[in-house]
């Protein structure tokens, strides 16, 4: 699934940081109190002003150099990110090696990187190893793309889009790091790399199967009715392909939200509070942005007050989001039974 790129003045904050914040601000040798003091990193990760690598005197000096523009973080490490992001914005790709959509989201993510020539980072975080960071940032699927400025998280997107869109992602938190006096850039120290790995690069990624491919592709020309094709394609060939699945509600989800903006939807929504469109519709805009319960519960507080195929509709819906949040998924287990006993 897809969230509605934000505008440079209406990024919003989607996560939870304030314990990592508060680290980084703390002095040195202060312990952590209160409810999430022991978020991630609060073991090992550098004390305040140690600086991140490469960082003379800690956060905020200014230009610097870093080993890569890419860079694997870890639930320890996440305070160098916190360090870094004074310096020049870090985009953050929470993502996942099973996850299909990742890995046509990532090498966009890793090619603009490089061209933006040092104005920006890339935090790569692995969602099976680093669970406290999956849920200071809610990430309730993968991939999950957000950023870091000044040490302040901002939510950007959910799920794999096209190059363009992504290009324009970039271009406002540029924007948005500029308005918060965030405006450095960094260089890459080579020094230390073999003149081998120069040469091979990084390892070609893993080809998508056919239709998935195919998906993608069509996604990338912003022609989502064929990749919706492609997947229900994949998934008669084989029923049990999740990634299939999982795409297929993401795409749908974005053909949805294509052509509409959020006031118009949330308007329209407002002006009828029982006219089940309007309300399937900004309860996609909801779960495109992460608001999981508030799409749930909008949705299933209908049920039962319509019959017929308005219902079916909210239980069709209500279905494809159980499939997007993952079955296991506590919010998924109390929405299906709450479903369940709306129905029967």
């Amino acid at each position: 699934m897809t969230n509605v790129p934000p505008t440079p003045s209406g990024l919003r904050g989607a996560v939870d940081l304030s314990s990592l914040v508060e680290r980084a601000q703390r002095p040195a040798g202060q312990q952590p109190t209160g409810p999430g003091a022991a978020g991630p990193g609060a073991a090992g990760a550098g004390a305040p002003g140690a600086g991140a690598p490469g960082v003379p005197g800690g956060a905020g000096a200014g230009d610097l150099t870093v080993p890569s523009l890419v860079l694997d973080v870890t639930d320890e490490t996440f305070q160098d990110v916190l360090q870094l992001s004074t310096i020049v914005p870090v985009i953050v790709d929470i993502w996942a090696e099973w996850c299909g959509p990742c890995k046509q989201l990532s090498p966009i993510l890793e090619r603009l990187t490089a061209e933006y020539d040092g104005r920006v980072l890339l935090a790569k975080v692995d969602a099976d190893t680093n669970p406290q960071l999956v849920q200071a940032f809610q990430a309730q699927s993968i991939p999950t793309v957000a950023a870091v400025i000044a040490g302040r998280p901002l939510g950007l997107f959910v799920g794999a889009l096209p190059e363009a869109e992504v290009r324009d992602v970039f271009e406002q938190v540029l924007q948005a790091a500029e308005q918060n006096g965030v405006s450095g850039r960094v260089t890459v120290d080579g020094a230390g790399v073999e003149p081998e790995a120069v040469e091979q690069g990084e390892p070609e990624p893993e080809p998508l199967p056919p239709h998935h491919q195919a998906a993608y592709d069509a996604i990338e020309q912003g022609d989502y009715a064929t990749a919706i094709q492609e997947y229900k394609t994949a998934i008669l060939q084989d029923p049990h392909d999740q990634m299939a699945v999982a795409g297929l509600a993401q795409v749908s989800l974005l053909d949805r939200l294509a052509g509409h903006t959020a006031d118009d939807i949330r308007a329209a929504a407002g002006a009828g509070p029982h006219d089940v469109e309007a309300q399937l519709a900004v309860a996609d805009l909801d779960i495109s942005g992460g608001h999981v319960e508030d799409a749930f519960g909008r949705l299933l507080d209908l049920v039962p007050t319509v019959f017929g195929d308005e219902r079916e509709a909210l239980r069709v819906r209500l279905v494809e989001y159980f499939e997007l949040i993952g079955a296991e998924d506590p919010r998924v287990v109390a929405a299906r039974r709450r479903l369940a006993n709306a129905l029967y």
